[in-house]
Formats: structure tokens, sequence, C-alpha cells
């Protein structure tokens, strides 16, 4: 029954002064739905990553020349390292009995020429397994079989990217395109992409048979990586080690106990790695947002405070009557926890709505956590309480008879 009045004398109390109430509790709005929309725009980023990294197969093993390091944030390969062949890819294929399939690629960005038109791109060299290690798939005419790879026929796939820069709104299938002079029949156009993990335009390159890349195009003998994939998710890590060990033997590393001159990519792994760098950066977001709810706290403090001084001769006379300390206390314990969590409620639907309208009106991705609510939520409860009992201890300790003579 005590709680009871006390609440209705703590609403009477702060809609007698709504605006400095609003004030209030606008702070840990603030702070709650800041919170909540940074949570969701980090979820929502991590997703995004994370589908991207899905998209080219959580069983993709990566094989690069050389070794590779991360530099910006990109992976870079160090020195020019040529002892990765087509005679490899195909032992890996052959002899490893934990991989499904393998695809060897060597790219360049060239200069590409139809008509008067020209654009530079990415010409990459691959087989037709590409596009079921890569999951790429054509949305128009054919990809290039092992017999024109073979017999180093020159034909071109091109991605959607290239055909908007080339051929605008012109249908490209059987024109014909120049690469360093040397002309190729478009057979067919990718399915859009978009850009990879890297920032990169997957859209932005025109895929040729390897042979044709290697002796017609680029004059190499040599690969810059193989894609390979495993039978399935478990078996990858003795698929890694078959392909190690295959390598190693092949490029005689083996014998004299040298470094590999390859580097192996696990595509779990990194995916795995992105998941715990997103998941950093979410927190990371999501802390500095918390920040503001200690605002939010610091304004609770400072206008309690304001309202002891201003009711310190109505203190004294509820004293003066009976009450007791613990009373008092309550008292404005209970006014400062009605903000926090009129703030908390406010904030949760502030910050629901305002991360649907982000993810319905922007190109961000926003995904609500649960979690983050409750979280954002308990902490704005925990902040009232923090904050409130400085000013009610102070208010419970008020000498009843000098609180009568105050002003």
């Amino acid at each position: 029954m005590k709680i009871y009045r006390n609440l209705k004398i703590s609403q009477r109390a702060l809609l007698a002064h709504k605006m400095r109430t609003l004030l209030a509790l606008l702070g840990v709005i603030i702070g709650v739905s800041a919170v909540i929309i940074m949570v969701a725009i980090g979820r929502g980023a991590q997703k995004e990553v994370l589908s991207k990294i899905e998209e080219m197969g959580t069983n993709l093993i990566v094989v690069n020349a050389g070794q590779v390091r991360t530099f910006a944030g990109r992976r870079r390969q160090i020195g020019n390292v040529i002892t990765l062949t087509l005679r490899d890819a195909k032992a890996i294929h052959l002899e490893c009995p934990s991989v499904h399939l393998t695809a060897p690629v060597q790219s360049k960005k060239l200069q590409i020429k139809y008509g008067n038109l020209n654009t530079k791109t990415s010409v990459v060299g691959t087989t037709p397994d590409f596009q079921q290690i890569r999951n790429f798939h054509i949305r128009k005419g054919e990809f290039f079989t092992d017999e024109e790879n073979r017999a180093s026929i020159r034909v071109a796939v091109l991605g959607q990217t290239v055909v908007n820069n080339l051929f605008e709104n012109d249908d490209p299938i059987g024109e014909t395109i120049r690469i360093r002079n040397i002309p190729f029949k478009v057979i067919g156009v990718m399915e859009a992409k978009g850009v990879d993990i890297n920032g990169v335009d997957q859209d932005d390159q025109i895929i040729i048979p390897i042979d044709t890349a290697l002796r017609r195009v680029f004059n190499l003998t040599y690969l810059s990586t193989i894609y390979v994939q495993a039978k399935d998710d478990r078996s990858i890590d003795k698929a890694i080690a078959e392909v190690s060990g295959l390598l190693r033997n092949r490029h005689h590393l083996t014998r004299h106990a040298k470094p590999d001159d390859f580097t192996i990519q696990n595509q779990a792994d990194v995916l795995e790695t992105q998941k715990e760098a997103t998941d950093t950066f979410t927190m990371l977001i999501g802390s500095i947002a918390a920040i503001s709810l200690l605002v939010g706290g610091i304004g609770i403090l400072a206008i309690m405070l304001m309202v002891i001084r201003e009711r310190t001769n109505e203190i004294g006379l509820r004293m003066a009557l009976g009450a007791r300390k613990k009373d008092i206390l309550m008292q404005f314990l209970l006014e400062s926890l009605i903000l926090s969590i009129g703030g908390g409620f406010l904030g949760i639907i502030l910050g629901i709505s305002g991360s649907v309208t982000i993810g319905l009106f922007t190109n961000w991705s926003a995904s609500l956590s649960i979690p983050s609510i409750v979280l954002a939520f308990a902490f704005s409860l925990i902040v009232g309480l923090f904050f409130g009992v400085y000013p009610a201890r102070r208010a419970s300790l008020l000498d009843p008879i000098e609180a009568l003579r105050s002003e």
C-alpha cells in the first residue's frame, strides 16, 4: 500500500514539472535507442559479410602461389612465385581423395575493346568447374566446356558490370570483344554477384578458358590460385592436409625441409575470423552508444538533486508527521526508477522503429537483437538506480527541523 501511495506522489511530482521530466527522460531514451540501433546495424553488417563468404561455399579451399599476407585489410601475395601450375591443379583433383573439384585460376587487369568502346577489367582464365566451386551462375547464353578449354578456343563469359560498360542495353551474346587485340566471341553473361568481402566487384570480370588465357593472352606457364572444393564440410581439414602434402612433394620442399611456396586458405576459417571481427565491431559500437546512457543517468542525478532542494520543506513535513528515513529513501528512488523505466520503454520503441526505418530506406542492413534490447533496458534500470541512490539517501538524511525551516 505504501509503495502504491509513493508511486502516486512520485507521479504528481514528476508531472508538476513536465519539461524538466522530459529532459531527464530524453537522455535515457537516446541512450537506449542508440544501443539498439548501433547493435542492429552491427549485426546487419555481420550477416551481410557472412552471407557473402557463405556464397563462396564453406567447403572452399583457396591455394595461392607464394606467401599471402594481409595489408590494410586486404590479402596480398608477397613476391612473384611461379611454382604453382596446371599440373598441380590436375594432381590435386586426381590424387587427393577428400577433394571433389579444382579450378586453376590466373588473372590480370587488361584493357578490353568493343567497337569504339573500351574498359579496363579483370580477365580471369579458369575451367568450367569454376562455376560450381565459386557459386557463379549463367544468366544468359552458356559457359565454355572442357573441350573448348583444351582446344584453346577464344570464347568469353562476361560479368554484368562489363556488359553495362561495353554494351549498355544491347545483347552481347555472339558479339566479338578484343583482349590485347585478340578477338574473343562472347558466349555467356554471368548472374550479378555484387562485391565480395574485400570490396571487389565480382561482376567486373571476363572469364575465359585457362589454356587460352595462359597461351594466348598472358603468355605464362604458372597460376596465381587454385580453388579447391572439399567433398563436404567435414572433409576440409583432411583435404587441406592432402593438398599441402601433395604440393610439398611436387615442389620438392619435403626433402630439404623448406618452407611452403604456397598459402592455403580455409574458407571456414575465414568465416570464423570475420564473425569474430564483426562481433568485436558490434560490441565496440554498442559500448560507445551505451556511454550516452551514462549521460542520461547524470541528467537524472542532476534533476533529482534539484528536486530534493525544491522539496526540502515537504521532506521535513513528512518526517515530522512520522515518515521514516527508508520511506523518504524509497520515495525518491521510485521517482528515479520511473524516469529510467519510462525512458527505457520509450527508447526501445524508438530503437526498434529506427532500426526498421534504416533497413527500409537506406542501403545499410539492420538486424534487431533481442539480447541487446533486454541489455539496454536492464542497463537503463541500473543507471536509474545508481544515479538515484545518492540523491535519495541525501533526502533521507535531512534533519526534519532544519528541513521545516527551509524556504
